[in-house]
């Protein structure tokens, strides 16, 4: 039996008008080393996808380049038929080339190609939300995102896709993302160490747009590690468990997405992200991003 996904940390949060548990799980470590080819014990990752559905997550984040197109067939030879409950969130604007690099694909061409793929390989005919990627590998770059944006919307009329987000994307890029096209959510690096989107955050939130921060330990000098360990070490928890907690208590429209391709570790996530922080664990931690 299934758990309820009010029993998750955190409960739920609306992407338009679907509603998803803001505790997720993202499907990256499924493909092989470097995001690259399958997994080296594919039982063992259709095995995660599911424990995460009987977990009670309701929101799973993929994108075609993870493989490219791996995770998206495990996740459909795990899980499909889909439960009603279950929206998969994927990722469209780069690809995989043979040095493992993701190099942008964002002419109207390569978007359609990549929104077919997903459906192809999901096994449906819609997509609950597709997150246009901007930027490289290194982070966000300047830029005007109207024309991919525009491409993803004309497909959305055309009822291939419900609906929009974008990914590795400045304040100024969300923004006109706006006033192109509705968004429900932003999904950017931003953890503990990397505060850069907390004004964004807040905006986000009183709009009712979900925010999905990746690398929740990425980024950290020695010094801000050392910090973080210290405070979970006091309260006898990992510093994922005590990033996780933090990310759920910054913002409600904050949705994990923490990946592992471990049954065990994706149990200690959900239990790790509902550990109880103080005032004074908060102000220690934010201390951390200041």
């Amino acid at each position: 039996m299934n758990a309820s996904p009010t029993s998750l940390p955190g409960g739920t949060h609306p992407l338009g008008d679907l509603t998803v548990t803001r505790f997720g799980y993202g499907a990256m470590q499924l493909a092989g080393p470097g995001v690259m080819g399958p997994p080296a014990d594919r039982d063992g990752a259709l095995a995660v996808l599911r424990e995460a559905v009987r977990l009670g997550i309701t929101h799973i984040d993929t994108a075609d380049a993870y493989g490219p197109r791996v995770t998206n067939q495990l996740i459909r030879a795990a899980l499909h038929p889909y439960p009603d409950e279950l929206h998969l969130v994927t990722k469209v604007g780069a690809v995989r080339d043979e040095q493992g690099g993701w190099p942008p694909a964002r002419r109207p061409d390569d978007l359609r190609r990549a929104v077919h793929q997903n459906l192809e390989d999901l096994g449906l005919d819609a997509l609950d939300v597709v997150n246009l990627r901007l930027g490289d590998a290194r982070g966000t770059l300047p830029g005007s995102l109207a024309e991919p944006f525009e491409t993803l919307v004309a497909l959305q009329q055309e009822g291939l896709i419900r609906h929009l987000g974008v990914s590795n994307a400045t304040a100024e890029q969300v923004a006109e993302a706006q006033t192109i096209g509705p968004i429900v959510g932003v999904q950017n690096m931003y953890n503990l160490a990397h505060r850069q989107d907390d004004e964004l955050i807040d905006d986000l939130a009183g709009k009712g747009i979900a925010y999905v921060p990746f690398f929740p330990l990425g980024g950290f000098t020695p010094l801000q590690s050392t910090a973080l360990s210290a405070v979970a070490a006091r309260l006898d928890a990992t510093p994922m468990s005590v990033a996780l907690a933090w990310l759920l208590r910054r913002s409600p429209n904050i949705l994990l997405i923490p990946g592992t391709s471990s049954v065990t570790h994706l149990r200690e996530n959900v239990t790790g992200a509902g550990l109880e922080l103080s005032d004074e664990d908060l102000a220690e931690l934010d201390r951390i991003g200041g």
